[in-house]
């Protein structure tokens, strides 16, 4: 029977029925797909296990981060202002999160960074810069990006994040605080019919930070193009949750008396912990609701394994050579594996093994600005090697040649021969020139 009922229900949700039924039945039917999808993402294990590694690396670089911002903040005048971010963000743990961010700045103040030897130092570094790559890896998990970016973009990003989000930050709070005090806004509070609604408005500007910095991090974090709506429709979502799962956290921390009596003194500690989770978990799950809106064509069938046949791996690899090679003939911008992923209509997790197999056989060259290029001379590019990458190289060796049957043996000659015989002498040149006659 309930088995039953998830078949009824999948129907419901994934069939064409509910857009029958006009603009209510088409806002329903997305509602409850993406709704099923990201509970489906959620509960698949893999955005929460990334979640939790994500508060373990939090633990460790979390003074390194703020002592690099409390040094941006300095070198711009505004040391006072991390004290005020840091209260307001663990103001949702009560009379708790004002001692854990009190304890931080105290930590953060305290810490020495010439008094560290060579070793501490590097160590110190390597936690702050390995936060912001765990983002970004974890971002590259939801949009199914396996390439990451290289070595000097990636500095040059985490840097950024390093560097010019305090600014930001200051800038943002600096701004907020001019808001509040100038006289034009004093002015505006006397009028009877604007005053409530700028009261209102600058109670929602937090959240409205809140939700810039998740867009931000959206569109700027993953190895691929976002485009700026899909980002903000998963930002406004994560910001939205973040301040309602907040109420609903810091009713709990008030009621949740059993904790101190259970865990004491670490009882603080465990609700810095699982408020970090949450959190988290809230980021991904946002940057998740972007992916499916820029590729609603995930939502059905989510994360599951590409499992390719041989014959699609063949074609695949032929379709990668053939683009590649176009772009460069004719000169346009070079591909990339998220170009040729959109242009193909596969998930650019499914290109990437077959792309790299291409690179290790010397067909394909990937430079410096992750843009795909030919390997070596059009007309001397065989299609016969572009088809020997996916069809023999990469097994798992075994200690002794397997024993065929004479039978199998020639059949398999035989298909090797029809295959052979018909790309034969074909270069990739030879195709390019088919095609620009057609």
């Amino acid at each position: 029977m309930i088995a039953k009922l998830r078949q009824q229900f999948d129907k419901l949700v994934w069939s064409d029925y509910l857009y029958q039924h006009g603009i209510a039945g088409r806002t329903l039917a997305n509602v409850l797909r993406y709704t099923v999808a990201l509970v489906r993402d959620m509960f698949a294990g893999g955005l929460m296990m990334r979640s939790m590694s994500l508060v373990y690396t939090t633990l460790l670089s979390i003074v390194p981060l703020l002592a690099f911002s409390f040094a941006v903040f300095k070198a711009f005048g505004g040391e006072d202002a991390l004290e005020p971010v840091l209260t307001w963000w663990f103001e949702t743990m009560g009379a708790q999160g004002a001692e854990m961010s009190q304890q931080v700045i105290d930590i953060v103040q305290n810490v020495k960074v010439g008094a560290l030897g060579g070793i501490s130092l590097a160590f110190f570094i390597y936690t702050a810069i390995s936060m912001v790559q765990k983002i970004e890896e974890s971002f590259n998990y939801v949009w199914h990006v396996a390439k990451r970016m290289n070595f000097a973009r990636r500095m040059v990003e985490y840097l950024v994040v390093l560097l010019v989000g305090p600014v930001i930050v200051i800038i943002a709070i600096g701004m907020i605080a001019s808001l509040k005090s100038n006289t034009v806004v004093q002015w505006l509070l006397d009028f009877e019919f604007l005053g409530p609604i700028f009261v209102a408005t600058s109670k929602l500007t937090p959240y409205l930070l809140v939700t810039s910095v998740f867009t931000f991090l959206y569109i700027y974090m993953p190895n691929t193009r976002v485009q700026f709506r899909s980002a903000l429709i998963g930002g406004l979502a994560a910001g939205f949750s973040w301040a309602s799962v907040g109420v609903i956290f810091a009713t709990f921390v008030v009621y949740s008396t059993r904790t101190q009596l259970i865990y004491s003194g670490f009882a603080v500690a465990i609700t810095t912990l699982i408020w970090l989770y949450v959190n988290w978990l809230i980021l991904l799950i946002g940057a998740q609701l972007a992916f499916y809106h820029q590729n609603p064509a995930y939502l059905r069938i989510g994360r599951r394994e590409p499992h390719l046949s041989n014959t699609m791996r063949e074609r695949l690899a032929l379709n990668v050579m053939y683009l590649v090679g176009r772009a460069f003939r004719k000169g346009k911008q070079a591909e990339t594996v998220q170009s040729l992923a959109s242009k193909m209509k596969m998930p650019s997790v499914t290109l990437t093994p077959i792309i790299d197999a291409l690179e290790s056989d010397k067909l394909l060259k990937c430079t410096e600005n992750e843009e795909l290029i030919p390997g070596r001379e059009l007309s001397r590019m065989k299609l016969s090697d572009v088809l020997a990458v996916v069809r023999d190289h990469g097994e798992t060796g075994s200690y002794r040649e397997p024993k065929w049957e004479k039978l199998i043996d020639g059949l398999g000659d035989q298909l090797d021969a029809s295959i052979a015989a018909a790309v034969g002498d074909k270069t990739l040149a030879d195709l390019l020139d088919t095609a620009a006659v057609k």
